[in-house]
């Protein structure tokens, strides 16, 4: 999934599309209202496509983690985010079964499927489909190019003995 130019913003809720860059900051549009606003430098900005969660061997992109719910769900919504902690975390294991269960909150699981949810519901979510051209039964033919020879130039060497021409001085009178 293409998570890019798709914010989070800290301290305020909901997710926003970047628009345009500032001097000082960017002006961001709310995907629940279309609202414009700029936000700055001194703001928390985190890109979807940035953030990722901890698995036992490496960390997972939200991007694939949304792949995932994707595909298990059939391009379908996922669990509700405000469903209790147990159901939360099973279905998280099921989706990811090798999460880091030290550094992965119940809270992160929410915050995900919130983001998962209402990105479905604004028909933002579609899968990278990888195009791969396969050729079948079709014979390879090399074409056969003839080489010239190429006619090298001799390179004229200079004699030892020659001596570097030296400038002509002028006199001033």
């Amino acid at each position: 999934m293409d998570l890019s130019g798709i914010l989070s913003i800290s301290g305020k809720s909901g997710l926003y599309k970047s628009i345009a860059q500032t001097k000082n900051g960017l002006i961001v549009e709310s995907l629940i209202d279309k609202k414009r606003f700029p936000i700055y430098v001194s703001d928390k900005v985190s890109s979807l496509s940035d953030i990722s969660m901890f698995s036992n061997e490496k960390d997972i992109p939200l991007s694939e983690i949304m792949d995932l719910i994707y595909k298990k769900e059939s391009a379908g919504p996922c669990i509700d985010s405000k469903s209790d902690d147990k159901k939360i975390k099973e279905y998280f294991e099921e989706i990811l079964p090798d999460y880091n269960k030290e550094k992965v909150y119940v809270s992160d699981m929410r915050k995900l499927y919130n983001w998962y949810n209402f990105l479905h519901t604004q028909g933002l979510l579609k899968l990278d489909e990888k195009v791969e051209e396969k050729i079948e039964d079709e014979p390879i033919v090399e074409e056969v190019v003839e080489e010239k020879p190429v006619k090298e130039k001799p390179v004229k060497e200079k004699p030892a003995s020659a001596k570097p021409k030296k400038a002509k001085a002028t006199k001033e009178k």
